[in-house]
């Protein structure tokens, strides 16, 4: 018997049966609190769902966010919540979840996409690569930083929203991949996902430099969130954090992949870790190139050769024109001339290269991008070298 399948955005009534769906899939219960908490945010135009005979079988949200990438606000789709009822996985449900984001995506004008996998393998089938890792760290009381008095000071603050907003906007756009967050992601997705103490940093020009937001519970401090805008409120934070030696056993938190905090310690022997955290995928190619902000100085050309198996308006040739200010025209073409500079990749390998994970030189090495040392260099130059970090998760 065949059966009838169609996509579509899942109503209001039909909230519960979609938290019922992933609490089974991600196993947690259903706290009454928490589900009125999470009824309240949903929004039926982002929640698509897969139906087989009329039943909802499997089910993804895109959320509408914008992401950092080279110091430029870029809408972003935030793949989440992909979940399939047993009875019905295997069947492909998933896939054209997948597929069918990527044109709703398109057509909102979200040109790169994230999401947070349970399996990079499955995902890269769909054109999505590592863009983001973190470097996870350990530190016992005896090794944390020894430092003496530092100037300025630090207030405890609560929940200011627009304070901590503007010093993490100006530490977010330093990197590539973080999120834009609006009051509500603050509220809802920060401050009400996690609890704990929120410390603000106040230079000697008396200016916001970086804050804190942490917990200490059964002799463990969590770092929710370390942010800070230069060298001094780093310092001026860590010595706030080594404060609390009397009530620890130890500290964790999670920091940028190149952080740099072991070199500054007396022993950095301490446990860290780099962990693969989130996949970006380039959505639409011509759209993000001509957005991207390319490093200035000199006019370049260059043939693009994009293979894309699942969205066929980015699978083939883009002629790539890139002025003196880093500002790309972007269009299709047939073919290649052989009069021009020519590369070809993945889409999965041109979201790495493009959000800082990878260097072209890198790609180049291991066959992941095709062109001459020339092309290789000319690319090296016109990527800037930014790092990837994500902070959030969803």
């Amino acid at each position: 018997m065949n059966q009838q399948l169609e996509i579509r955005n899942i109503p209001n009534v039909q909230f519960m049966d979609s938290l019922q769906m992933s609490a089974f899939a991600f196993q947690y219960e259903l706290d009454p609190v928490k589900v009125e908490k999470a009824m309240a945010l949903l929004d039926s135009n982002q929640m698509w769902g897969a139906y087989v005979d009329d039943t909802l079988a499997a089910k993804m949200t895109i959320l509408d966010l914008q992401t950092w990438i080279q110091g430029k606000a870029f809408d972003m789709g935030g793949i989440a919540g992909v979940v399939t009822w047993p009875e019905y996985r295997r069947g492909g449900l998933v896939a054209k979840l997948l597929l069918h984001g990527l044109r709703v995506m398109r057509e909102k004008g979200q040109t790169v996409s994230f999401l947070h996998p349970f399996q990079f393998s499955f995902y890269r089938k769909y054109g999505w690569e590592t863009y983001a890792e973190y470097k996870s760290y350990e530190i016992s009381v005896q090794q944390l930083p020894r430092l003496g008095p530092q100037p300025g000071r630090i207030v405890r603050t609560g929940h200011d929203i627009n304070l901590l907003n503007g010093i993490y906007e100006a530490y977010a756009s330093r990197y590539n991949g973080t999120l834009i967050r609006n009051e509500s992601w603050w509220r809802h997705r920060i401050f009400g996902n996690t609890q704990g103490t929120v410390a603000v940093y106040f230079d000697t020009e008396d200016q916001p430099a970086g804050y804190v937001y942490y917990q200490v519970k059964d002799n463990i401090l969590k770092v929710h969130e370390l942010v800070y805008l230069h060298h001094g409120a780093c310092q001026a934070l860590w010595r706030f954090l080594a404060d609390h030696d009397s009530m620890l056993e130890k500290l964790v938190m999670k920091a940028p992949a190149n952080d740099k905090l072991p070199f500054l310690l007396d022993n950095p022997r301490i446990k860290q870790e780099i962990v693969p955290y989130f996949m970006a995928r380039i959505v639409d190619v011509a759209g993000f190139l001509t957005k991207y902000p390319f490093a200035s100085g000199a006019e370049w050309s260059l043939q693009l050769e994009v293979k894309d198996e699942q969205a066929e308006w980015n699978n083939g040739w883009f002629l790539l024109q890139v002025d003196e200010s880093g500002t790309a025209r972007v269009e299709p073409i047939l073919n290649a001339s052989p009069e021009l500079p020519a590369a070809g990749c993945t889409i999965q390998t041109l979201a790495a290269m493009l959000t800082g994970y990878q260097r072209p030189s890198f790609l180049m090495d291991i066959g992941r991008l095709t062109g001459t040392l020339e092309v290789c260099e000319s690319l090296e130059r016109l990527i800037p070298a930014r790092q990837p970090y994500l902070p959030d998760f969803f």
